[in-house]
């Protein structure tokens, strides 16, 4: 049994803007531009083992979602996935066929602080900013080399939110 983090992501060829160090007085320049075109980078973490699972897709919904919950399963079958998500529409809808490793566990609604997935966009994020890419392959071969560069150790001491030391030792104890 492990415990994981589920959420998704939009990244797109619209510049994403960050901070930048100049002198004073002197704004700081990066190459932008207003292209929209995206991917969707589903992930789950485990803060207990640091184990994680991406899939890139081309869109956000239910369809998608079930691609992600399917090679998710695959991924590992012998283990029970307990995956704690966000109440995103799609991930309630009528149609999702669970699977049968993988037991949804629902946040309160509009609670993004909670989730841990969310720190991990975080980092993505901030290596993302200020970057100009001309294609989505190049794009996705960005992502690639930061989903690889993603350690279990790195995961641990990212996602390792309070509440999850009393789910560890509930488990330990059980």
């Amino acid at each position: 049994m492990n415990l994981y983090s589920q959420d998704e992501s939009r990244f797109g060829l619209f510049t994403r803007t960050g901070k930048g160090l100049t002198a004073q007085g002197v704004k700081p320049v990066c190459p932008f531009q207003q292209v929209f075109k995206s991917t969707w980078l589903f992930g789950a973490y485990s803060p207990i083992t640091g184990h994680h699972f991406h899939l890139e897709l081309p869109h956000c919904s239910a369809y998608t979602f079930q691609i992600f919950l399917d090679h998710f399963a695959a991924e590992r079958p012998d283990e029970l996935k307990v995956l704690l998500l966000d109440n995103g529409a799609f991930h309630k809808a009528q149609r999702l066929c669970w699977p049968e490793n993988i037991l949804p566990l629902f946040l309160p609604p509009y609670c993004p602080e909670l989730n841990p997935a969310e720190k991990i966009w975080w980092r993505f994020k901030r290596t993302f900013s200020n970057r100009l890419f001309t294609s989505l392959d190049q794009l996705s071969e960005f992502i690639a080399h930061q989903v690889k560069a993603l350690d279990p150790a790195t995961v641990r001491s990212t996602c390792n939110f309070d509440y999850f030391s009393a789910a560890k030792n509930l488990w330990t104890i059980l």
